[in-house]
């Protein structure tokens, strides 16, 4: 493990983020912003989401796709401090067995490392996803088996053990975050929250599975506190999973969505099967969380549904 710089904790200046258009990476620029630190965005060419990048004078933008990295040029003779990977093609639908473009995330991953090592950071920090991990009928820590299978979990299983090896090459600290369920402003329209909340919205029947589902979800906001502390408290080549350290069943949490959204509306439970491969318990085991970075959740699912939707547009 490399070691930390004495004096360094508490001292991030510059972070670098690729991927910053969703929910996490949107709430991670507020928080760096709200602590003063300096953030390079790396977004997509031609993104459809770039205006979700918010306009500040900490806040540089700059066009360069996944497949740029190896060719990206620093502006300017100053180092950054911290580079978090967000950034992953085919996340949804039938592109995430699309087994070749799977393998070139890997590529762009291990490209992301030698940018940020190009950049002067002393820090990687790569977003994983609880895909790696399959089904668990159990709570998942760093050291649960993975057993991913789909070719989007194995991709992003693969890439948090060479990007860890690749950091370690390079001189610098490297973790791995493993996340479950975030749900926050600039979420994906396939969530499920935004389904549900859209569907209810509609007024009409909204449609479900049987909501049995043990989950964990946490607010953007949180999550992006954990990676902000991570920046500068995180332990060399740790694993760590990310979500609220607590689960409820899916009904629950639609019910608390159609409470806030429209009383008034129904959801049709068991309208949806299962999926052949349907993950049914997720809950993390953020001890190492508390421990390193001395992080706890804060906002309540009611709590956060209320704010996200203050925040969408009429």
């Amino acid at each position: 493990m490399n070691d930390v710089p004495a004096g360094e904790e508490g001292k991030m200046k510059r972070a670098v983020i690729t991927g910053a258009t969703g929910a996490i990476g949107t709430a991670l620029i507020r928080e760096l912003i709200e602590n003063q630190v300096e953030v390079l965005v790396l977004f997509r060419e031609g993104s459809a989401r770039k205006d979700r990048i918010p306009v500040h004078p900490l806040v540089k933008a700059r066009a360069c796709s996944l497949d740029g990295y190896d060719s990206f040029a620093q502006t300017g003779d100053f180092a950054y401090d911290v580079f978090y990977h967000l950034a992953w093609n085919g996340t949804t639908g039938p592109q995430r067995n699309d087994w070749y473009l799977q393998n070139q995330n890997v590529k762009y991953a291990l490209d992301a490392v030698a940018l940020a090592s190009r950049l002067g950071c002393r820090r990687f920090i790569g977003i994983g996803s609880q895909a790696e991990y399959g089904r668990v009928d159990g709570i998942l820590g760093p050291d649960t088996p993975a057993c991913p299978e789909t070719g989007y979990g194995i991709a992003k299983l693969a890439a948090g053990l060479m990007t860890r090896e690749y950091a370690r090459q390079l001189g610098m600290v490297h973790h791995w975050v493993r996340v479950l369920s975030v749900y926050g402003p600039g979420d994906g329209s396939q969530s499920l929250v935004m389904t549900a909340i859209r569907e209810f919205m509609e007024g009409s029947g909204a449609k479900f599975t049987k909501g049995e589902q043990d989950w964990d979800y946490l607010n953007s906001a949180d999550a992006a506190r954990a990676l902000y502390r991570m920046g500068w408290r995180g332990v060399d080549g740790r694993t760590y999973v990310l979500g609220g350290g607590k689960s409820a069943k899916l009904r629950d949490y639609i019910e608390v969505i159609r409470q806030e959204v429209n009383p008034e509306a129904f959801a049709l439970y068991g309208a949806v099967p299962y999926s052949d491969r349907q993950v049914m318990h997720l809950e993390a085991d953020i001890s190492d969380l508390r421990a390193d970075l001395g992080w706890e959740p804060a906002i309540g699912f009611r709590e956060g549904i209320r704010a996200l939707l203050r925040e969408m547009p009429v």
